[in-house]
This record gives C-alpha cells, structure tokens and sequence, in this order.
C-alpha cells in the first residue's frame, strides 16, 4: 500500500471533516441506508453537494490539480465521469487549461450515439476524476471506454474512497493507478473529532467497513 505523506493525510482530513460539515456524508449505523447495489450501508456520500460550497470544492480541485500535477505530470486530457464528475473535472480542466471530455455509462441510445462526450484523440492520454470509489466499477468501466476509443488512461482519481479491498484488487488487477483525495478511514477520524459518532457507533461504522455486503444481514 501506498505511504501517505504528511500533506496528504492532512488534506484527507481536512476534506472529510468538509463533507460532515456541509452535510455531505451522513452516518447512521444504527439505521443503516440501502445503496442501489442492495449493500447496506451505515454512510451515505453525495459528493454532489460540494457544488454549492465554493470554499469546499476550490479545496478538492487544488487536491486534484497537486495530484495530476505529481502523478500524473504527462496528462493531455481531463476525463469525468457521469454524472457526478463531471462539474469537478471541469473546474479541473479549466485550472489546467486542458482539454475535456466526460464519459457515460453507456451510449445515448439517439443521435450519434456517444458514450464520450468532447473530443478524444487517438493515444491522448488522460486521467479520469471520479467523485467517490465504492466497488471500483463505474470509473474503471469509464476508463475502458476511454482505452477502447484509442485514449490511453494515465490514472483515476475520487474525492472519496470506502477503502473496499474489492475496488483496489480491481484497479491492481487492471493496472490502473487509484488515488483518491480523502477516505473512509480519514472521515472516522474526523467525525470522532468533531463528536458527531460515539466511541460504539465507531466501532460499527470500522466493523462493517471490513464486510460491507454481509454486516447488516
């Protein structure tokens, strides 16, 4: 596993602590949330929200302009995912003054047919800006639909991850570099922090992190 420097964990921090401020992450682990997937889940993250907070989401685009810029310095093209990536990829793009393209989940079914909206040329390289990482699938599917049309995927970046071994088996598997601004684990240690969960629900929250199909069952 990647060693985290001093700056990175602070700022893994300081974005969790933001979301549970502007009501972006909700935990419950006494009344658990049902995600489409079916998954019970004692967290609910809509990063969605950081759109209204522009003190918030200025701290996430300079998080993911340092990261592309350290990581990724060769990056033609800004990918985001639909729908959620998409408004942070832009303001990435725009601070980079590169190009843009964003990625569905599946072709329209009229007019030309896209599944990538903007231009991608053949072998520009590009990274793709998720907004959270639960299993892996939606942004690992965006970048085989960027592979497949002749880009080559540098990386893929989220506001968020839920840390499930799953998704980084994954992106191992698929040799994809996964780098994500924040954490489930950095969002416990904020919330406990700011006294928004008890020592209990603590532990739950950390329990079910480590089998989140079969917890709740």
């Amino acid at each position: 596993m990647e060693t985290k420097s001093k700056e990175t964990t602070a700022l893994a921090k300081q974005i969790a602590t933001a979301l549970l401020q502007i009501g972006a992450v909700h935990l419950r682990p006494d009344q658990p949330f049902t995600w489409t997937s079916g998954i019970k889940s004692p967290i609910y993250c809509d990063n969605r929200v950081t759109m209204s907070y522009p003190a918030v989401r200025r701290k996430i685009v300079d998080g993911f302009v340092s990261v592309i810029r350290s990581r990724f310095p060769d990056a033609e093209l800004i990918a985001g995912t639909a729908t959620a990536g998409i408004p942070h990829a832009a303001w990435v793009a725009e601070r980079m003054d590169l190009p843009m393209i964003y990625v569905r989940d599946k072709a329209k079914g009229h007019g030309r047919q896209n599944q990538i909206e903007g231009v991608l040329a053949p072998g520009q390289k590009a990274v793709v800006i998720e907004d959270l990482i639960s299993t892996g699938g939606s942004s690992y599917k965006a970048a085989q639909t960027i592979q497949a049309e002749g880009g080559i995927v540098l990386g893929v970046t989220a506001i968020f991850t839920y840390e499930f071994p799953k998704a980084e088996a994954l992106f191992h598997e698929a040799g994809l570099e996964m780098i994500t601004l924040s954490s489930y684990t950095a969002l416990l240690e904020a919330a406990r922090e700011m006294k928004v969960i008890t020592a209990e629900q603590e532990r739950l929250l950390a329990a079910w992190s480590e089998a989140p199909e079969t917890f709740y069952e």
